[in-house]
């Protein structure tokens, strides 16, 4: 904060604006931004790397290995978004305390389940109490990648399944008749090709993505739309330096500007990669490609 900010009422203009932007409460809105663009970059390679693991075990010769890829696929695309979030935490967080519990808790003689209560014993809770706000922060945060990667992770792998089977036929065949082993077939051939059929609907997943990230709220972490609401209402000047009405309109202007920008960057990046994937593929951007260069 600005030196000058020590005394708001005697403020105006553009020093009154710059000494409101730097309060406390802005820097947690600050905070929340970087938070949600951190959960953007870890979760889409996450949520990629799930994908493809679910379009590989879609694909499996083995019937149990296929039945839970498509399982994963069918149940987590079917449940919605909301409920997911809500039902999943819960039982993710339980699910590794009771793992906890277990292995540091031998001795404990009662059930784990009381009535609607889930105890376990102190040193199997996640965080631990004594842990400082940090680390229940960053486990938060650690439990909402996860969450968003496993949910958009089945839809990137049927995605990534449907892109796998439409890859041509021929083009195996001919690996095959070059001596190829089914490996060397799967990751020299299909995968490279797989990606120009499968990025069309990936970027729609990405853009989804990015429109899914206030659900944040619904896993405990204050994110932009949270702080948003909470500065952009009436502030009394019986509680706060800073008197205003009901700025929630500009507040709310401010994030889909913010969604917008990103959305955009977003588009002339996809554009760009799909024209490279493009490139000397049998598909229509690669024949348009071709035609352009003759």
């Amino acid at each position: 904060m600005f030196s000058f900010c020590s005394d708001p009422a005697a403020l105006d203009g553009l020093n009154w604006l710059s000494c409101y932007l730097t309060t406390t409460k802005h820097m947690q809105l600050y905070y929340a931004v970087a938070t949600v663009l951190l959960l953007l970059a870890i979760t889409a390679p996450t949520a990629l790397a799930f994908g493809f693991g679910g379009a590989m075990a879609a694909r499996s010769h083995l019937l149990p290995v296929r039945w839970f890829g498509k399982s994963y696929i069918s149940v987590v695309r079917g449940v919605p978004d909301i409920a997911f979030f809500l039902f999943f935490v819960i039982a993710l967080d339980q699910g590794f305390e009771w793992m906890r519990h277990q292995v540091l808790c031998p001795d404990w003689d009662q059930p784990v389940r009381q009535g609607n209560d889930f105890v376990v014993c102190q040193a199997a809770k996640l965080p631990l109490g004594s842990a400082p706000q940090w680390v229940h922060e960053t486990y938060g945060f650690f439990l909402a990648v996860l969450t968003f990667a496993i949910v958009f992770g089945a839809f990137a792998a049927n995605v990534m399944f449907g892109a796998m089977r439409a890859v041509p036929r021929a083009q195996m065949e001919t690996a095959e008749a070059y001596g190829m082993t089914r490996s060397q077939s799967f990751w020299r051939i299909l995968v490279p090709q797989m990606w120009v059929y499968a990025l069309p609907g990936l970027s729609n997943l990405w853009m989804v993505l990015i429109k899914a990230t206030p659900l944040l709220f619904l896993l405990g972490v204050e994110d932009i739309v949270y702080w948003a609401r909470e500065l952009g209402g009436t502030a009394n000047p019986r509680f706060t330096e800073y008197p205003h009405g009901d700025w929630r309109m500009w507040y709310f202007l401010g994030l889909m500007v913010f969604y917008l920008g990103i959305t955009r960057v977003s588009e002339v990046f996809l554009e760009k990669l799909m024209r490279k994937l493009s490139h000397g593929q049998a598909t229509t951007g690669g024949e348009s490609q071709r035609k352009a260069a003759a």
